[in-house]
């Protein structure tokens, strides 16, 4: 049963069993206190008319002995009051009286009544003897009131005392009854209040303690010892099949990163072993060149940018170097070109020196300038321009490298981009950009970083994305390891 139907199930019923149970003891209570009114309501007519004729009967008296201070208003009201009573009287039934007891009682409230008119009547006319005479009989007729009402409310009290022992019975079998239904309603709600609050918490808290477990790095967690069949039940189970999939995941994951490692360890090395020797092809041949067109001065001058360009192409590629030292080098290559293609070309440089510090794979710019010498402005005669431009960008360095060359056809630049290597046909880009290409990959753990805009006969314009790397990574993560 799911926690939803246990809630709508259980406590409505519970609801039910309390209302029901209250409305039971409320109408017990309220047959038995509409008895009692009933009962009481006839007691108190009975006092209150007696009690009415006496107050008539002592306002008569003042009246007759204090003539020069008059009651009359207030003799009148407490007539009607006694003539209201006496209507009520004659219109209630009664099961503990005969009918005769009640016409006779409401008959001597009249007659009281009559003879207390008759005494101010007859003291109104100056005839003090027939008004005492009046008094005396409304006197003897209140005695008889008094006696009368004392009668009723005995033979009241008489009829209905087995009536009241009944209803004390009932009141206190009901008091019973209540206890003892207060006492189980009580026990069952916390029982069941235990049962649903127990069918929780317990899966909530063995949860709870398995992803504590879990964020401190222990996968190896105990299965549940019970389980039930509901939205929990259902949750701890998905919670366990995660836990051994993820334990399974990470172990593929492990064995995919050594492998992923040693490959790419084997991929740069091999990348390493196709630049140096194609760098220093085209450089040698550059050399050769110029040595058979000029003298001595130049070609030495040359052999020094040589000595350090080499000394730069034959450290360790494995190590990153910064923006400052390629930039360095670029320069030292292009004045080995300018000494070969004289006013032909011309090199701009547009550099943010708050980049140069960046740190970057090693041998990355000058193979893209020399693609751009050889393929790009090689058979141009005169107003080829390469321009190397670094700055910073939202998302970390630019560097662009463009020329004003022969540019390339979309087939050769998506195989650069793709670094394939069987489908350019029209021209022969070298191996030196891809292997940049791959590097830069390599070393960052990011793709489309290099972007190329080209066309043919509209130049080329070659952007490189450096994205912000951590300082200590460069001094503490070796360049394969870098993603």
């Amino acid at each position: 049963m799911t926690i939803r139907k246990k809630l709508l199930l259980f406590i409505p019923l519970l609801v039910l069993l309390v209302n029901s149970v209250t409305f039971f003891l409320f109408e017990s209570g309220k047959t038995v206190q509409q008895s009692y009114d009933i009962m009481m309501e006839r007691i108190l007519m009975y006092k209150q008319s007696s009690q009415s004729a006496e107050l008539n009967l002592r306002l008569l008296y003042r009246e007759m002995i204090h003539t020069e201070d008059s009651n009359v208003n207030e003799l009148e009201q407490e007539q009607n009051n006694l003539a209201q009573l006496r209507a009520i009287l004659s219109s209630m039934t009664s099961p503990s009286l005969a009918p005769s007891d009640m016409t006779s009682y409401v008959h001597m409230l009249e007659t009281l009544m009559e003879q207390i008119q008759a005494s101010i009547a007859a003291s109104e006319a100056q005839t003090p003897r027939i008004a005492f005479a009046h008094y005396e009989d409304a006197e003897q007729t209140t005695g008889f009131i008094r006696a009368e009402a004392q009668a009723l409310v005995d033979a009241e009290i008489s009829f209905y005392q087995p009536i009241y022992r009944e209803i004390q019975q009932e009141n206190t079998r009901m008091n019973t009854l209540s206890s003892a239904i207060f006492v189980i309603n009580t026990l069952l709600s916390i029982v069941l209040a235990y049962w649903i609050s127990r069918s929780i918490t317990i899966p909530v808290s063995q949860l709870v303690g398995m992803a504590r477990r879990i964020s401190k790095g222990d996968l190896h967690v105990q299965p549940l010892t019970t389980r039930s069949h509901d939205e929990l039940g259902i949750l701890s189970g998905a919670f366990e099949q995660m836990t051994s999939d993820l334990l399974v995941f990470i172990e593929k994951d492990k064995a995919n990163i050594e492998q992923e490692k040693l490959l790419k360890e084997l991929e740069l090395q091999a990348l390493q072993n196709q630049m140096n020797p194609h760098f220093l092809f085209n450089t040698l041949n550059v050399l050769s060149r110029l040595a058979l067109l000029e003298g001595a001065e130049k070609t030495s001058d040359l052999i020094v940018s040589m000595s350090n360009l080499l000394r730069y192409n034959l450290r360790n590629l494995d190590q990153p170097v910064t923006l400052q030292d390629e930039v360095a080098m670029v320069q030292e290559y292009f004045t080995i070109q300018q000494a070969r293609f004289r006013d032909r070309i011309s090199f701009e440089l547009d550099i943010d020196e708050s980049t140069l510090h960046v740190a970057i794979p090693a041998l990355t710019l000058q193979p893209i300038v020399e693609n751009s010498f050889m393929h790009g402005i090689q058979g141009m005669e005169q107003g080829a321009l390469i321009r190397l431009e670094i700055g910073k960008v939202p998302e970390g360095v630019l560097v662009t490298l463009s020329d004003n060359g022969i540019g390339m056809s979309e087939i050769t630049r998506q195989s650069l981009l793709q670094m394939e290597t069987g489908l350019q046909k029209e021209h022969s880009t070298g191996l030196g950009t891809r292997n940049v290409f791959k590097r830069l990959q390599l070393f960052y753990g990011q793709e489309s970083l290099v972007n190329i805009h080209s066309a043919p006969r509209q130049g080329t314009i070659i952007t490189i994305l450096i994205p912000p790397r951590k300082e200590e990574e460069l001094h503490h993560v070796s360049d394969i390891d870098r993603r």
